[in-house]
């Protein structure tokens, strides 16, 4: 089955959360996107989304000298960041939990009284 449609309309809160712990800079943050199983994500959707998101004003961004190379910018959650992150979250718990429901009358094969 192809996800690609499925995690291109959550790759906003995919990458907040992955940065709501910890700053990061592009690679480092493509690492831990697919070291949490999300291998199919391709570079140039995760850098748009993160020049996307910094134009929103949803991340902020400082530059930090590497030791092995250029220097690195990193990328932050901003307050205005936090609150959108929540509210997707909310969402995002919202809609799976009407998922799960209707996922549970299809397979029980009946509705609930007023849940249909």
């Amino acid at each position: 089955m192809d996800r690609s449609q499925l995690l291109k309309g959550l790759l906003d809160i995919i990458v907040l959360r992955v940065l709501e712990t910890e700053d990061g800079y592009g690679y480092q943050i493509l690492r831990r996107l697919r070291a949490a199983g999300f291998d199919e994500l391709g570079d140039a959707s995760v850098y748009g989304t993160l020049r996307r998101l910094y134009r929103a004003g949803y991340l902020s961004t400082y530059v930090q000298p590497s030791e092995s190379g250029p220097h690195r910018k990193y990328y932050a959650l901003t307050e205005a960041g936090r609150k959108y992150l929540h509210q997707m979250r909310e969402a995002w718990e919202d809609v799976s939990a009407k998922m799960r429901a209707l996922f549970d009358i299809a397979e029980n094969g009946t509705a609930e009284k007023g849940r249909a």
